[in-house]
């Protein structure tokens, strides 16, 4: 897919700021964008027309661009929709249910023309991220555990790897159930997040290192709120990657292929 081919939904109040992104998104070789003002008007708009992508302001007349994306993330149709919030908003209040809802990027206000571009480029790959190249495996044989208690968290990153051509994909909703699947199956690779009930994504991994029967099997660790403390137990923990919330899928499809390789 291209720039030309992709169709925006731009939510903002705003006038002014709809005339200064819509310039910006047309200079950089976006021809299908349509504009509505209110978070009512895009779910009308999306319920005739679902879009590849929606940009929109934080604060709406109705709802919150937290709202917006959560209502889309409840339509079967609007599941798999890039989202992308333009806000200068930084309460983990706002933006923490934005991660956990599988947002492609958060931009800041105000944002540059390269930002922009950027997250142009994320959402392409977000759509279509590309096959895996292993050396060793082949994508429709890997066996991956994802481990998420948000169901919605689950199913952006299962959409992702079943792009990239992956079909064996278990679920678990935290530590605790994930450790009773490593027990009873083998994976070639664990995604986890690392806030979770029962047992945090830090406790899952030292049971994997010291005391599964596959202390090997690369674990990459997903956090919306990740510190240089914690990112330092989890290398010493072993754990293959951190990645943030909201992450680039690039780089996903690129560490996932470097580890199994």
């Amino acid at each position: 897919m291209q720039l030309d081919q992709l169709d925006i939904l731009l939510v903002e109040p705003s006038s002014t700021q709809h005339r200064i992104i819509n310039d910006w998104l047309t200079e950089l070789g976006v021809e299908h964008v349509q504009w509505v003002q209110s978070a009512r008007d895009a779910l009308d708009a999306m319920s005739n027309h679902v879009p590849d992508l929606v940009i929109s302001a934080m604060h709406l007349p109705d709802l919150t661009g937290t709202e917006l994306v959560q209502r889309m993330r409840e339509s079967d149709n609007l599941q798999e929709t890039g989202f992308i919030l333009i806000s200068s908003e930084t309460s983990i209040q706002y933006l923490e249910p934005l991660r956990q809802a599988g947002v492609i990027a958060i931009l800041p206000k105000p944002f540059t023309r390269h930002q922009l571009s950027t997250c142009l480029s994320a959402t392409i790959d977000f759509i279509e991220p590309g096959s895996l190249e292993t050396t060793h495996y082949s994508a429709e044989e890997l066996r991956i555990l994802l481990v998420d208690d948000l169901g919605t968290a689950r199913k952006f990153m299962r959409q992702l790897l079943e792009r990239m051509g992956i079909e064996s994909i278990a679920e678990a909703a935290n530590g605790k159930e994930a450790q009773g699947l490593i027990d009873e199956q083998y994976f070639d690779l664990i995604i986890t997040d690392y806030n979770m009930p029962e047992m945090d994504g830090q406790e899952l991994l030292d049971y994997i290192r010291q005391e599964s029967s596959q202390p090997g099997v690369p674990v990459l660790m997903v956090t919306s709120q990740a510190d240089d403390q914690r990112i330092t137990a989890m290398q010493q923990s072993g754990v293959s990657a951190v990645f943030d919330k909201p992450f680039n899928v690039d780089t996903l499809r690129s560490v996932i292929e470097k580890v199994l390789n």
